[in-house]
This record gives structure tokens, C-alpha cells and sequence, in this order.
């Protein structure tokens, strides 16, 4: 039977590190996925600021999954060489904080073109961020996301038969705010996956609801994954309720059904919700 450890995007809970880890430790998750830490993006940290952090997330039992970073997070026609240098400290800060993984995107398409034409410019500098990541003992994870070229199914694929040591991660909500159908998505990635985002969406609207409640397929995707030997990371990313950074992680609003009185509480309604998908297993 598969093993399953949790993680989290914190920052959805509070912007402050210590409120994030009170967050954590309340839900029963063992592990971070860094996004914004004290109210500074992942990358905005210098190296003395990621170890302090590091500190405190040590003395209170809780790893690091993975950088939770914007790299690939750029126009396809925006200039790389500066983008490079932070995805430098990237790999730097995931030594810091002992992951091998750090998340990353495939660039963001110009609006009403065909991305096609821009696969071989893609497929250059995903590559360069992979290579010297492999070289420093990381791992490039790429998360489908709306508006990049990997963002539906057929190019996901692309983009992983051209580079193969790079890493899957799947967002169920993701690929329903594409139009694409996750469980269709998953059994044609399961074998690349490396670890999984908990969100899960309404397919008329895009709305993001608690795991489960949406057309993600997430109880049958776990149940999947459970009856096989593997361990996978599940990392929530709630994305219920407006919190400090949300809107430097997307474009457009995001749409939910329910209301929160605080990020905190809508953490904790994520988090239930997984617990209980899990615990029916």
C-alpha cells in the first residue's frame, strides 16, 4: 500500500512563519512547500533569512517538500539570463532547507498565439534550469498551470518525453480551469507523477472548492495511488479564501463557493476535507 505524506502551502494560513507552523502542526502535516515566508515571497529570502526559517521549522518537526518558487513564471519572450540567476538561489535555498525538489512552470504563452511554435524556446530553457539543478542535486518539478505551455494534457506529455529527468507535479484544479479532465490527465501521467496538489474546481466556473467536492477526481486518484508501493507527497494548496500573495501567483480572480471569516479557517477546511478523503481509504 502506498504511503502518503502531507504537505502544505502555509502561506494560505497566515503570512507569518509561526502562525503557518501552529497551522501544520493543528492539521496533522509533517511538511512545507515554502511560498511566501513572513510575508516575502520564497526567493526574496537571502540566505541567512532561509536558514533562520529553517531553524524554527526544525525545532518544530516539520520539513521542507519542496521550493515553492515562480520559476517559469515569466513571458516566453522575457528576458532569461536575470530569471536564471534567481532560479540560482532557488537551488541554493533548497539546499538551505534540505529538499531536493523545487516546483517550477514552463513559461507563460503570449496571449491568442499558438504555443506550438514556441515548444523548441521552451523546451531550451526548462532544460537549462533542469540540467543545472540535476548538477546541484535538485529536481526540477513542473506543475501545470493556466496561460504556460505545459498547461493541458497533450503538451504536459510534450514537454516530458523531450525532457525526461524533469519532475510531474499534478494539479487537478489546474487542469479543470483548462477545460481538461483530470482523471483522464492522471491516468495518462500517474507513471511521471512525482507529487500531487490537493485543489479541486467546479467545471462550469472554475471555482475552487474543498478537495472532493469538484470534478478533480481526487478520492479516486488517492484510492489509485494508495493500492500501489510508492510514497507520494500531497501538498494542499487550499486557494479558499483571499490571502496575503494571492495575487502575485495569478492574473484573474479566483472563484469560490464558500465563505471564510479568515485564511486560517479556510486552511483548516482544506485540510479536513483531505483528512477525510484519506481516512475513507
Amino acid at each position: 500500500m502506498a504511503k502518503f505524506i502531507l504537505s502544505a502551502f502555509a502561506d494560505e494560513a497566515s503570512p507569518a512563519l509561526d502562525a503557518q507552523i501552529e497551522a501544520l502542526r493543528d492539521n496533522g502535516i509533517t511538511l512545507l512547500e515554502p511560498r511566501g515566508v513572513d510575508g516575502k515571497g520564497v526567493l526574496a529570502l537571502t540566505e541567512q533569512e532561509a536558514k533562520a526559517a529553517r531553524e524554527k521549522l526544525d525545532a518544530a518537526g516539520i520539513g521542507v517538500s519542496a521550493i515553492g518558487s515562480p520559476i517559469g513564471k515569466i513571458g516566453i519572450k522575457d528576458d532569461f539570463a536575470p530569471h536564471f540567476e534567481s532560479f540560482r538561489h532557488a537551488v541554493e535555498l533548497a539546499h538551505i532547507f534540505g529538499t531536493e525538489r523545487i516546483r517550477m512552470f514552463s513559461f507563460y504563452m503570449p496571449k491568442g498565439e499558438d504555443p506550438e511554435p514556441y515548444f523548441g524556446e521552451v523546451v531550451d530553457r526548462v532544460g537549462k534550469l533542469v540540467e543545472y539543478a540535476e548538477a546541484n542535486g535538485v529536481h526540477c518539478c513542473h506543475e501545470n498551470e493556466k496561460g504556460i505551455y505545459g498547461d493541458m494534457l497533450a503538451r504536459v506529455q510534450k514537454l516530458h518525453e523531450a525532457l525526461p529527468t524533469l519532475r510531474c507535479v499534478f494539479d487537478p484544479a489546474n487542469y479543470i480551469q483548462c477545460g481538461d479532465v483530470p482523471k483522464t490527465n492522471f491516468e495518462a501521467l500517474r507513471e511521471r507523477i512525482d507529487y500531487l496538489h490537493i485543489k479541486d474546481a467546479l467545471p462550469e466556473s472554475g471555482t475552487v472548492v474543498p478537495a472532493g467536492e469538484g470534478a478533480g477526481d481526487v478520492p479516486y486518484i488517492l484510492k489509485t495511488l494508495s493500492e500501489t508501493d510508492r510514497t507520494y507527497i500531497l501538498t494542499l494548496e487550499p486557494h479558499l479564501s483571499e490571502f496575503v500573495g494571492l495575487d502575485q501567483l495569478q492574473g484573474e480572480k479566483v472563484r469560490r463557493k464558500y465563505a471564510f471569516a479568515s485564511p486560517r479557517e479556510a486552511f483548516d477546511a482544506a485540510a479536513n476535507a483531505l483528512h477525510t478523503i484519506l481516512n475513507a481509504l
